[in-house]
């Protein structure tokens, strides 16, 4: 029998391992170094380096979402495949310890869980991801959700995101994007459906870009409300972009014009800064508040989570974001 239940979001896409490797010029003792014009990281090879700190967390975009949505107060679930070995009982673990419900979370008792290995040095990291085969069979159809959101998934993704992308039409249930690394490489009919299905789409600058030059004819232009422009004539409704330090912008679906300043923090490491960011934005608009003020959520919420090592461990509370808020 399928599980039903009553969300806020449904996630969709990948739950994983992740494991950092924390180090720094000091304690490498000179064996690694970044190449400032390549922007290239070098290691001697055969050597041994020191590193400052080790550390495992679940990881994902689907898994920090599902796992900040939560502590914002509200109700999540994933949809997502994980393995049967001792990492796939920290993804479980975890996730109960959140109170994301693991109703649609399929365990594959053939493969181990995926993994991947993040080396953070100089306030950002390098990570080297493992994609296992899957079939990305996720069964939620008698679920009720307010939103879905549709994110990165490994190999064979394409079923599942026409399966997300028919649920949330046949629903009601608004769409939230953001495609991952193996959907902007793919040019693919199944990603122009999303994006005509999608009410909110998350992309960075450099991403919005990728979808302008796989899926029109404008390319080129750097200005901001041009990028988002031409983003929005592809389908969604809302288009946010993020852009680092410059804050974020959006063009909603009377294409006026939002822009909102980063919020002070101080960098440890990038690592979710975007989840973050969708995290508290899309929360924000579940509880009612404006576009700007959601933008302002985003913000609070990335800025928290980069003051921390991983993409989980600042994820704010509901009463923490309110008070920085308000504050």
């Amino acid at each position: 029998m399928a599980f039903m239940g009553n969300y806020d979001v449904i996630c969709i896409g990948d739950a994983k391992i992740d494991a950092f490797l924390v180090f720094s010029d000091e304690n490498g003792g000179g064996k690694c170094r970044l190449d400032e014009n390549t922007n290239e990281l070098c290691f001697k090879h055969g050597e041994k380096i020191p590193v400052d700190k080790t550390f495992f967390s679940v990881g994902g975009n689907a898994a920090n979402l599902a796992i900040g949505i939560s502590r914002l107060g509200l109700k999540s679930t994933i949809a997502a495949e994980i393995g049967d070995d001792e990492f796939s009982l920290k993804i479980l673990n975890t996730f109960a310890n959140e109170n994301v419900d693991r109703g649609f979370l399929k365990q594959d008792h053939e493969r181990e869980s995926s993994f991947s290995v993040a080396i953070t040095y100089k306030e950002d990291r390098t990570l080297f991801s493992e994609h296992i085969d899957r079939p990305h069979e996720f069964n939620y159809e008698h679920a009720d959700t307010k939103w879905v959101y549709l994110t990165s998934l490994g190999n064979e993704w394409t079923n599942a995101y026409q399966k997300a992308i028919n649920y949330s039409l046949e629903n009601q249930a608004q769409l939230a994007f953001n495609p991952g690394t193996l959907q902007l490489r793919e040019k693919s009919t199944v990603i122009e459906n999303a994006l005509q299905a999608t009410s909110v789409l998350f992309v960075n600058k450099e991403e919005a870009k990728q979808l302008i030059y796989g899926y029109s004819n404008e390319y080129g232009s750097d200005d901001i409300q041009q990028i988002l422009s031409n983003v929005k004539a592809l389908g969604p409704k809302t288009v946010i972009l993020t852009d680092g330090e410059n804050g974020s912008f959006a063009l909603d679906n009377d294409n006026n014009y939002f822009q909102q300043d980063h919020a002070p923090s101080t960098i440890v490491e990038l690592t979710g800064a975007g989840d973050a960011f969708s995290t508290g934005f899309l929360a924000a608009r579940i509880y009612g508040l404006g576009l700007q003020e959601a933008m302002q959520w985003g913000n609070l919420n990335a800025a928290s989570v980069i003051e921390q090592m991983g993409a989980q461990k600042g994820l704010l509370r509901k009463k923490e974001m309110e008070e920085k808020f308000n504050g």
